[in-house]
């Protein structure tokens, strides 16, 4: 635990939430300032800052949980679709520094866009640059 995390403190019961599911690893509870209704946030109660962070028997438990809630969410508002995504990092656009998956119900006509759109223009790289940058990611994954 950390005692400066809001999201430890919601952990401790500290910080009242509208808990949606909760077992001895995971906690998922409606985000304060949700993007769509339903919108859902799926947390290791331990401290983890980000997915590099996270132990892999601790991101097993949070992938289960929103592999879980994620149609019963959906179902809970009516939604045609959903995003699942993490903000992984200050750059990334992480606001609260503790691991945390986002399930966003969406609707047809909502306005809103793909993972796609969050990242501004792509990049234009040459076959040798993708080819080094696979390399790079293989030779330690």
């Amino acid at each position: 635990m950390s005692e400066d995390c809001i999201f430890c403190q919601i952990v401790a019961g500290d910080i009242p939430n509208r808990t949606v599911y909760e077992d001895d690893d995971v906690l998922a509870f409606l985000d304060a300032n949700p993007l769509a209704p339903g919108h859902t946030l799926v947390i290791p109660k331990a401290h983890h800052e980000t997915l590099g962070d996270l132990p892999a028997d601790a991101g097993a438990s949070v992938f289960e949980t929103l592999h879980r809630l994620t149609p019963v969410i959906e179902e809970a508002v009516d939604a045609d679709a959903s995003n699942v995504a993490f903000n992984n990092g200050e750059a990334a656009g992480q606001e609260v520094p503790h691991v945390h998956g986002h399930v966003i119900p969406r609707f047809e006509g909502d306005g809103g866009g793909p993972i796609h759109a969050i990242a501004g223009s792509p990049p234009d790289l040459s076959d040798d640059e993708l080819d080094d940058i696979a390399a790079r990611i293989a030779a330690d994954a």
